[in-house]
């Protein structure tokens, strides 16, 4: 479980970091932009197999991609208070401003990656 919380925290810093110095170092934008989507869907398959401890890898990952789509298709909703909020900071990073479904797959390759990590992290145990 300590291991989890401690990739999950590095994965937001990472995250964090892209979005906010990748174009400063000279990332390219696709970079930037997909790069912080899997480590998006990354950080939510660990924040359901920390919230799910007892389910098996595969089951948190399905979660995590039933979560992300729902994240995803939620960008297509659109009122004045949520449209609002999508201009914010936290507006941006937790719900996106624009439906893509290429998130979906830097989501799923984020989840991939994450259980990736998992099994090298339970390794470490």
């Amino acid at each position: 479980m300590i291991v989890r919380i401690l990739l999950c925290l590095s994965i937001v810093i990472a995250g964090l970091m892209l979005r906010g110095f990748g174009f400063s170092v000279g990332l390219p934008a696709f970079v930037v932009k997909y790069g912080g989507s899997l480590l998006w869907g990354t950080m939510v398959f660990f924040l359901v197999a920390i919230a799910a401890a007892g389910q098996s890898r595969r089951t948190a990952a399905l979660i995590a991609l039933a979560i992300a789509v729902c994240v995803e298709l939620f960008r297509l909703a659109h009122t004045p208070w949520l449209d609002a909020f999508r201009l914010t900071t936290a507006g941006a990073l937790l719900l996106g401003r624009i439906f893509s479904l290429r998130n979906i797959v830097a989501y799923a390759a984020g989840i991939l990656l994450g259980v990736a990590l998992d099994q090298v992290g339970s390794r470490s145990r």
